[in-house]
């Protein structure tokens, strides 16, 4: 838990889970099926590799991996299970302890001046969270080298994990200055006012996170020098959508140092939006496969996901604004003594106002995933539309692509429906591929619904 972060959580979740990383089987990260295309004959032959991928009708994999991928899902279950508890531990400590008083007492010794306490006591509590939170993060990372999903050194992790404190710690600064001083200025109010300064702050967020955030993890590099006939079929797809993303803002991404797992996406907007795509992406999928990629990351902004996006989120931070405000002043004047804080205006509330929105958010969180699959399932019928004439095949060449994922970052095959709906941001690889081939409007005589 980056607690910088935490209250923009909600919304980071829905208008980030593109652009982020992960495996569409957990809930504490965003997912991407966003390298679902596949392969069939003509399309291999297309892109000058060996056409022997058979045909898919359903998701299935080696005996060895199936068990594998089982056993795995398992593991992330607990773990996220694990990491949920274990938060809400480490908060509970750091109240007990007093933590937060002792970073306050010692703010108001350096300075009188709230902006340079808050200078002092934003990285102390920042850092402590993060630090207690360290053993939880260095299992996953160890999960992940075990079922060789992750090949990144431990060094490496760990000057990531630097960085991230760097980007937490400024994060916490900010969050911690605005929030005490609108409660200093409107105690009635202050879940409102703090509501509205969260949304340009997460929306200035998902502006430089392509030019300056993720640029310190991984490499990137115009697309057009590493892959030029990718580069072309991009093109066509972009204008295909009616969209307008030029060569210069494609890019390859070197993931491979790091993981295995395959990934392509379109992050930014504006002046910062581009494609990205990974290295191991263009390693284990031919052109027509992340053309489809892409053609579904398209879809999340031609299909205005983005903006309906932080309109659901922002109303569900407002309602959870407003209950952290309704609980906070009960939470206070019941333990706010023993845990060595003054009032909701003392800095040494942070922690508490973060176990109330910790265990809201964790509440809401299937509400937020619900939403989350849906438009995530428009992007997927987006890509088969936007792709269509342009791929042969494109239902089977997105199942069977959904398939090589599915291989390659060991997903569930048969993951429960209450599982689904309690963690799943994305909808199961099993049913994107059957939704993949069996979506076929065309054939029928019908219009699709997003491309015409």
């Amino acid at each position: 838990m980056k607690a910088a972060l935490v209250f923009c959580a909600s919304i980071l979740l829905l208008t980030a889970a593109h652009a982020l990383p992960s495996e569409a089987q957990t809930s504490s990260a965003p997912v991407a099926m966003e390298q679902v295309p596949a392969q069939n004959s003509a399309t291999l032959a297309m892109a000058g590799q060996p056409a022997a991928t058979p045909l898919i009708t359903a998701y299935t994999l080696p005996p060895d991996r199936d068990q594998k991928a089982r056993a795995l899902s398992k593991v992330r279950l607990r773990s996220t299970l694990v990491d949920l508890v274990y938060g809400l531990i480490i908060l509970l400590l750091v109240l007990w302890w007093k933590l937060a008083p002792k970073y306050r007492d010692v703010a108001e010794r350096a300075s009188s001046r709230r902006f340079l306490q808050i200078l002092i006591f934003a990285p102390l509590i920042a850092l402590t969270l993060d630090i207690l939170s360290l053993p939880t993060g260095i299992y996953e990372n160890w999960i992940e080298r075990v079922y060789g999903l992750s090949v990144q050194g431990w060094g490496s992790w760990f000057w990531d994990w630097a960085k991230g404190e760097l980007i937490s710690v400024i994060g916490t600064i900010i969050v911690v200055w605005i929030l005490y001083a609108v409660i200093h200025k409107s105690p009635r109010r202050w879940w409102f006012y703090f509501w509205l300064a969260s949304l340009p702050l997460i929306v200035l967020l998902i502006f430089v996170q392509p030019l300056i955030i993720d640029p310190m993890f991984h490499k990137f590099e115009p697309l057009q020098q590493k892959d030029p006939a990718l580069t072309a079929e991009l093109e066509k797809m972009v204008r295909h959508a009616g969209q307008d993303i030029p060569p210069e803002r494609m890019f390859w991404m070197g993931a491979g140092e790091k993981t295995t797992e395959l990934n392509a996406y379109v992050t930014g907007f504006g002046a910062s939006k581009r494609i990205v795509v990974w290295d191991t992406t263009i390693a284990k999928l031919s052109t027509p496969q992340i053309v489809f990629v892409a053609g579904h990351e398209m879809g999340h902004y031609v299909l205005h996901h983005i903006t309906k996006g932080l309109i659901f989120a922002a109303i569900f931070l407002l309602i959870t604004f407003y209950v952290s405000y309704r609980l906070i002043g009960w939470l206070l004047a019941r333990w706010g003594t023993q845990w060595g804080i003054r009032s909701l205006d003392d800095l040494a509330s942070f922690p508490a106002l973060l176990l109330l929105l910790t265990i809201i958010t964790t509440i809401g969180g299937p509400i937020l995933n619900t939403f989350s699959r849906y438009i995530e399932h428009q992007a997927d019928q987006y890509g088969l539309e936007v792709t269509h004439g342009l791929t042969p095949d494109s239902g089977q060449v997105a199942a069977q692509a959904g398939n090589i994922l599915g291989d390659v970052d060991l997903a569930d095959p048969d993951p429960s429906p209450l599982r689904v709906f309690l963690f799943y941001n994305h909808p199961a690889i099993s049913d994107r591929i059957q939704f993949a081939l069996h979506y076929d409007p065309w054939s029928k005589g019908e219009s699709p619904e997003f491309v015409k």
